[in-house]
């Protein structure tokens, strides 16, 4: 298929110091953002859940092939499922798959094998990524540049919900594959990432963290 090229819309052009104003802004917004391991049973609406999604749907991709799949979870007995297997991944990484060094660094955070979040919160989004689609004739079509077109997709996801003022956590039990089970995703899907939605419990705390200052994570020429 050829694209039609149409004319681009571009944004209000914005001043220099407008460019300043919001990008600080933005950057003091998205320091709130943590990580919540303890989610309240508060229900979140779908239609905000909805949004985020489209708003991820706008990430670009490889070729636009837009390879991203996202399952919403709110059944209870389906998240329950999810636990139960999850934390029999996690039971054996936390007994010697891992390997030592890999637990020493976890080991600050005080993370461990039981995920009661993902019964508690109220919404589960698994992510997947599509190596490829089946048609109905059979053929496969592959999708290229998935893994960091997904990666990006997931990204903007996080930002759209935390703007929404959510939390989440991302999840990512090694190996995922009983999502792909649970939730009767096709062949041509991996599990990315499982995302635990929600808004924050009662008096929550959470690490006092440090992140990277700008000279540590970036260059200049």
């Amino acid at each position: 298929m050829k694209y039609k090229f149409v004319p681009f819309i571009k944004p209000n052009e914005l001043t220099d110091a407008d460019m300043l104003r919001r990008s600080a802004d933005y950057f003091t917004f998205m320091k709130s953002r943590r990580t919540i391991r303890d989610f309240s049973k508060k229900d979140v609406p779908q239609q905000v859940i909805d949004n985020c999604l489209m708003t991820a749907g706008t990430a670009p991709s490889g070729a636009n092939q837009q390879p991203w799949h996202f399952v919403v979870i709110r059944d209870a007995s389906i998240k329950s499922q999810i636990r139960n297997a999850a934390e029999e991944e996690e039971r054996n990484f936390y007994d010697g798959r891992a390997g030592d060094t890999w637990l020493e660094v976890l080991a600050p955070l005080g993370t461990d094998a039981k995920k009661p979040f993902l019964e508690k919160a109220p919404v589960l989004i698994a992510i997947f990524e599509q190596k490829y689609v089946v048609n109905e004739l059979a053929e496969k079509t592959k999708h290229y540049y998935a893994k960091e077109s997904v990666g990006i997709a997931t990204g903007m996801l996080i930002t759209a919900l935390h703007n929404a003022g959510l939390v989440t956590l991302t999840h990512t039990p090694s190996p995922m594959n009983f999502l792909t089970k649970v939730l009767n995703r096709p062949e041509g899907e991996r599990p990315f990432l499982l995302l635990v939605v929600g808004h924050p419990a009662d008096h929550v705390e959470v690490p006092d963290i440090i992140k990277k200052d700008l000279r540590e994570i970036s260059s200049q020429f």
